[in-house]
């Protein structure tokens, strides 16, 4: 989430001052542009990785600050929610091993997390959505406890103009609405940074555009989200969603959103990429910069370009120009931040190795792609990619190839030139694709989730089945194989119920009523579906009343006579109990006895969510 030290609350003059800052950055970026002192001729490649924390039955946990503080160690930082840390790995020298030593130190610092989560009995995870999310952990007694993330929570729902209206369409589908920014804690990701040459920003930040889906499209690791089976990275469509502050509008205008492709091809230098950026993005975060960067260059000094970078962190393309200082000469870099966490560490620089040949085995005939491209056609790609994955056919060219025919034919090739032009060993570069050409020719990690979590849910409830997905994917990780070599589940039965809320053995596929329909409707609904208990609900989802098999024959020859007038609002409970679906299963079964009940509802701010039934508890004591 960028920056910890900022204001969100700045007065008049401070923001003023802070555009000031913001103007005099792009000024001094000009000034570095323009006299050629951006690094050139050395190429960087660097990472991001971020992880989750479980317990040992696979649930996110809350402790990510008490092991941070315990790790004691500065590549390592905080994430949003309580169960995400993130490593910050070297910056090293694209060249050689480059990326056997990039996999050893990441091995090494996830090692290190490890060994500190043990203490507090906890797991590390890698992977793009944690499958055992759910809607309790997205409160806002999960977000770390920074007052920077609270602020900026709220400042974010403001802009938004009032709650995040969220909506997924897969295999299932997922509508909801949140009230804070915690959707995207859901996101777990490893984010690749290669250093480009300034003069050559045009041409390969378009080629990082163009080659976007492909790359996606065998990457991709995070189908499913709160038990929903999604997008093949759901993590594109719910990252834009969930920190999407544009507001909802009868105007016909087009504003782009904060997480965004683009809408065309970069013309320019870097310098009038940031003024497209600035014209387009609100300023949302401000703080206090004491050093002028024009004042820094005049003294001879490299300016950190302070305004700027906070300015460009609070956009979040999914390919992203960034400036940097290091050893005290400033450079541009691409980070690629559309590449999910895991399935395991190999898995992650593989992925870097594919990119990163590809970025620098550009064909000299794709330097001036706006040419070859539409740009429509990358941004299709990359959202088909997102969708579909390596199922999908892609637009290349003007033709339309099958994902896979692309990756094999296209891009591998491309790939294993440009990791040769970077002195990069043979025999590096056939381990590493031939990982790649692995997922193509047996699995990625979207159709290995797919696939088990379908047979899991065969024989389990949907937590279960969630709870035995996670742990599959912890147990393959600590065999450190790479996802196409991944076994499918054999035992069904081996793993035990660990649930104990509500949530986790709810039913969240209901049947209810509408408190217009007649009575006689309300009876079929019951037989029709083999149900004792029937929620009434208003036409926004809200609980309004309860009718139940046994209240039902209190007015059974009214119901049974064709010319009633009974309606369901005429003979449901009014005043229904009802529970959280972060109350333990114990509390539920206590409510059922106190009130001699066979069922409880399960509301979430006001919107019914699920139902638990005494059924549901016999078969939950009896797991």
């Amino acid at each position: 989430m960028g920056d910890h030290i900022v204001s969100l609350d700045a007065n008049v003059q401070a923001r003023n001052l802070f555009i000031s800052h913001l103007l005099e950055d792009l000024q001094a970026l000009d000034y570095l542009v323009q006299n050629k002192l951006l690094e050139k001729g050395i190429i960087r490649i660097g990472a991001e990785q971020e992880f989750c924390l479980i317990n040992d039955h696979g649930r996110p946990t809350n402790q990510a600050s008490e092991i941070l503080e315990q790790i004691q160690d500065s590549h390592f930082t905080t994430e949003l929610a309580k169960y995400n840390l993130e490593i910050n790995l070297d910056p090293i020298l694209f060249e050689g091993d480059c990326f056997e030593k990039m996999e050893s130190q990441l091995k090494q610092l996830i090692q290190k997390a490890k060994d500190v989560s043990f203490k507090f009995g906890d797991r590390i995870l890698l992977t793009g959505i944690l499958p055992t999310i759910s809607i309790d952990e997205l409160s806002l007694s999960y977000m770390t406890e920074n007052p920077r993330y609270f602020a900026l929570n709220e400042l974010m729902k403001k802009a938004r103009g009032g709650n995040f209206r969220m909506n997924f369409t897969g295999v299932d589908e997922l509508s909801i609405i949140h009230d804070s920014v915690m959707f995207e804690a859901c996101n777990t990701s490893f984010q690749m940074h290669l250093q480009i040459d300034p003069d050559d920003f045009e041409a390969s930040y378009n080629w990082a555009q163009a080659i976007s889906g492909p790359v996606l499209a065998v990457a991709g690791n995070s189908p499913i989200l709160m038990g929903k089976e999604l997008w093949n990275e759901t993590r594109i469509a719910l990252f834009q969603q969930s920190i999407d502050t544009r507001k909802m509008s009868k105007a016909q205008t087009t504003k782009q959103a904060r997480v965004s492709f683009g809408n065309s091809w970069v013309r320019g230098n870097i310098v009038d990429f940031f003024k497209r950026e600035l014209s387009s993005f609100r300023i949302l975060l401000t703080k206090e910069i004491e050093q002028n960067s024009m004042e820094e260059i005049k003294k001879g000094n490299i300016p950190k370009l302070k305004a700027l970078n906070l300015q460009n962190g609070t956009i979040y393309r999914w390919n992203r120009p960034c400036y940097g200082v290091l050893h005290g000469k400033p450079h541009l870099r691409i980070e690629n931040r559309y590449i999910p966490a895991g399935p395991t560490t190999v898995d992650e620089i593989a992925n870097f190795a594919f990119w990163a040949g590809l970025m620098q085995g550009r064909p000299k005939e794709y330097d001036d792609l706006t040419s070859l491209m539409e740009f429509e056609e990358a941004k299709s790609n990359f959202i088909r990619a997102a969708r579909y994955g390596n199922e999908t056919c892609m637009s290349w060219m003007g033709k339309r190839v099958p994902a896979n025919q692309l990756i094999l034919e296209v891009f591998i090739p491309i790939a294993e030139e440009g990791l040769k032009k970077m002195g990069i060993s043979p025999k590096s570069i056939s381990n590493y694709l031939a990982i790649i050409k692995g997922r193509i020719q047996k699995q990625t990690g979207s159709q290995w989730m797919i696939k088990n979590y379908r047979i899991l849910k065969k024989e389990h409830k949907v937590d279960d089945a969630l709870l035995a997905l996670t742990q599959l994917i912890y147990n393959n990780q600590q065999e450190e194989k790479p996802i196409h070599d991944w076994p499918d589940v054999n035992d069904l039965h081996e793993f035990e119920t660990k649930a104990n809320k509500v949530g986790h053995i709810m039913t969240t596929t209901l049947i209810t009523a509408d408190s217009e329909d007649s009575a006689r409707l309300t009876l079929e609904f019951m037989q029709w579906n083999n149900i004792h208990h029937l929620p009434v609900v208003d036409n926004r989802e809200r609980l309004v009343g309860l009718i139940t098999y046994r209240h039902l024959q209190k007015y059974w020859d009214q119901i049974q006579n064709p010319s009633s007038q009974l309606q369901a609002k005429d003979i449901m409970v009014k005043e229904v109990i009802y529970t959280h679906p972060s109350n333990t299963i114990h509390h539920a079964i206590e409510q059922l006895k106190q009130h001699n009940i066979g069922c409880l509802p399960v509301v979430h701010n006001t919107h019914l969510v699920g139902i638990i039934t005494l059924k549901d508890l016999e078969n939950f004591q009896s797991a």
